[in-house]
């Protein structure tokens, strides 16, 4: 018996791994280094990272800038408590996301991941209205949308279907249709007509309580990355602001750079007063989000009573190792290159995504910026249905890792993929799909 395999031992004796039933999952892989898009496992398998890694890893694994600005960060300080203290690296990625973001969103509230970071909005717009003397205690969502996985997340996002299991415990959300399209839909201008004409209904009916209006802009994740047109984003702002209420994007999984646009904000065109970060905010190097407010919001915080104040935090907070894991992700970010690199993902996506035309066993072709999604089969089995499942363990059994989302296909790799490497992926789910 090798230490690789008292590891696997020891991992079914003592791990519990996340969105896994492990009474019928397959042991998991044990990967022992990563760099650029490739993982190597124990077995010195290659995997193509097709998923960025939960879609956190921006530039590739093991990225040497990044890793040179945590072990640097790491010698000087690596944490100290962010109620009393402030630090370099925490007030300099602040102001280059603040510098980023549209309009006034200047005021950077950190936090721990995605999750955290859209219950940090939801709880500031309620607080806000509150602090300003109303109270407005309804939010809206859309059908299909996810936020996360704490309780008010799960709330605005229960008409995903990950959460049939915590139904008693969550708040209630006013649900609003999503127009989802794709490449040639001929319908999406009426179903947008339709979605709003239910959006202003349900504004109307519940006018003077909306506290915010939440909505992953241009791509929905967990849903299978359903998407929007701007066109629809630009008529449900205006609707939001003519509603007096506020409007918070989830950009958790669409921000820096997914979209093509260095926020889907801007690829939109839209003012939001709240949008919630994470994922590729540090490169895939460490936890960390943030929820960035409009100047009045954050106004109305402000008092001499205590409870006005925003009363809420966690243990590592602004992380010092974080931020500066932040800060050179960004550099590579805006750098020409990876610019470049995004554009050409893009490109290759839009070339392959093309042969799919015209079959039957192929449906939604569909792509913004560097995520194309494409449908495999009609109907909807659910997160981890049997078909998916078996369609990840054969892509991982080519050296791809690419998860299927329910009847949904998708590539969201890293920055550093070489269009060669892209071209072979589509070439073996070609082969794959072609074999179902």
């Amino acid at each position: 018996m090798t230490a690789f395999d008292d590891l696997r031992a020891d991992d079914l004796r003592h791990v519990w791994h996340p969105f896994t039933q492990a009474a019928t999952a397959p042991p998991p892989i044990v990967a022992v280094a990563a760099r650029g898009a490739t993982i190597w496992d124990a077995d010195g398998k290659d995997y193509l990272d097709l998923v960025s890694s939960w879609w956190v890893n921006l530039h590739g694994h093991a990225h040497p800038a990044i890793a040179r600005a945590v072990a640097e960060q790491a010698g000087e300080l690596e944490q100290v408590i962010f109620a009393d203290f402030t630090h370099e690296p925490a007030i300099r990625l602040a102001k280059r996301i603040a510098d980023l973001l549209p309009g006034d969103l200047g005021r950077v509230f950190y936090s721990d991941n995605g999750s955290t970071a859209v219950e940090v909005a939801l709880k500031m717009a309620h607080q806000y209205w509150r602090n300003l003397g109303e109270e407005r205690t309804v939010y809206v969502a859309f059908e299909g949308g996810y936020h996360g996985d704490t309780v008010g997340a799960m709330s605005a996002g229960r008409s995903s279907g990950f959460f049939r299991a915590w139904h008693d415990l969550l708040f209630p959300v006013e649900i609003a249709p999503f127009p989802a399209t794709w490449d040639g839909d001929e319908e999406v201008e009426a179903k947008e007509a339709r979605a709003l004409a239910a959006f202003d209904a349900l504004l109307a009916e519940r006018r003077g309580q909306v506290a915010a209006v939440l909505i992953e802009p241009l791509v929905q994740g967990a849903s299978g990355m359903r998407m929007c047109r701007p066109e629809f984003l630009r008529a449900l702002e205006t609707r939001v602001r003519a509603a007096g209420t506020l409007l918070i994007l989830d950009e958790v999984m669409t921000g820096f750079g997914r979209t093509g646009a260095l926020f889907a904000c801007l690829k939109a065109g839209i003012q939001p007063d709240l949008v919630c970060l994470s994922k590729g905010l540090t490169g895939g190097f460490l936890p960390m989000s943030i929820t960035v407010a409009r100047e009045p919001i954050w106004q109305a915080f402000l008092g001499h009573d205590i409870g006005r104040a925003f009363l809420h935090g966690h243990s590592y907070t602004a992380n010092p190792l974080g931020c500066a894991a932040g800060l050179a992700s960004l550099d590579l970010l805006l750098a020409p290159e990876c610019q470049s690199r995004i554009a050409a993902i893009e490109a290759v996506h839009r070339s392959r995504l093309a042969q799919f035309s015209g079959r039957a066993d192929i449906a939604r072709p569909r792509l913004c910026g560097t995520i194309a999604a494409i449908d495999f089969a009609e109907g909807d089995e659910g997160y981890g249905a049997s078909a998916s499942a078996r369609l990840k363990r054969t892509f991982l059994d080519r050296g791809l890792l690419l998860r299927p989302l329910s009847n949904a296909l998708y590539l969201l790799p890293p920055y550093c993929v070489e269009d060669a490497e892209l071209h072979r992926a589509w070439d073996v789910i070609v082969d794959v799909l072609d074999g179902l």
